[in-house]
């Protein structure tokens, strides 16, 4: 086992306890490190794509008795179609405008998350239908896509403000991250982006994390998952701008 290969099983170790634990994707965190490990950010972005389903289906099965299915399909048919569209746009937005949307969209749905503290007459007003969460999860997975992501990060506080619980969240969203990333898969593929043997070790990592952050998250108390997760999520975003300025 090389250098490279240790590296990459650590990145998804880390990442999937992440994607375990809040229910997101884990790409903000994968990509990263998997750049950190020797990669090139089209490898990353194809190896992270490549991953989440696998560590996304092992923390889906441990947060199984809280997945909404409903709601799930209606963010797998937005989250889809954006993921596609976003894979094929990568590199054709400059990183500047793309990290300012998604520090915005991070913002907006960390607000969402705690709207029902934080505005409780404007939470009660929100009647999640369809439509919304197909938009939502449309424009959410179009950002995320053309960054290397999978919408992910994001799922859960959307799925808060349209008024599922935050276990819930975590379960769905971990549930049609299956399929969101899945979709953008099929690019990176055909484009020969994804070099196997560190892909194998990152899934190998990000598999056994996912388990272990899934076991973890069903223990701790929605206040304390609400506020980790939106600070994770903010400093993540402000990483992205940081570095795009650097």
């Amino acid at each position: 086992m090389d250098i490279m290969s240790i590296n990459c099983l650590l990145a998804g170790l880390i990442a999937g306890f992440m994607s375990g634990m809040f229910g997101i994707g884990g790409g903000s965190i994968r990509i990263p490190l998997l750049i950190l490990a020797g990669l090139s950010p089209l490898n990353a972005f194809a190896i992270n794509l490549l991953v989440i389903p696998f560590s996304s289906i092992v923390g889906a099965f441990t947060h199984r008795k809280n997945i909404d299915v409903k709601t799930g399909l209606y963010i797998i048919i937005g989250g889809c179609l954006g993921s596609l569209i976003g894979a094929l746009l990568v590199g054709l937005v400059s990183k500047l405008v793309l990290a300012i949307l998604f520090l915005i969209s991070s913002t907006i749905t960390i607000f969402g998350m705690h709207l029902y503290k934080l505005a409780p007459r404007i939470y009660k007003k929100i009647n999640p239908n369809p439509l919304s969460i197909i938009l939502g999860a449309f424009v959410l997975n179009l950002i995320t896509g053309m960054r290397g992501g999978s919408g992910g990060s994001l799922f859960p506080p959307f799925l808060r403000m349209m008024k599922l619980s935050i276990h819930q969240a975590i379960a769905t969203s971990l549930f049609a991250t299956i399929f969101t990333a899945t979709t953008a898969i099929i690019i990176y593929w055909y484009r020969g982006n994804i070099i196997w043997l560190p892909a194998v070790f990152t899934i190998i990592g990000s598999m056994l994390g996912a388990r272990i952050g899934g076991k973890i998250s069903l223990k701790t108390k929605p206040k304390w998952l609400e506020l980790s997760l939106s600070i994770l999520i903010m400093t993540l975003a402000l990483i992205a701008v940081f570095k795009i300025l650097l």
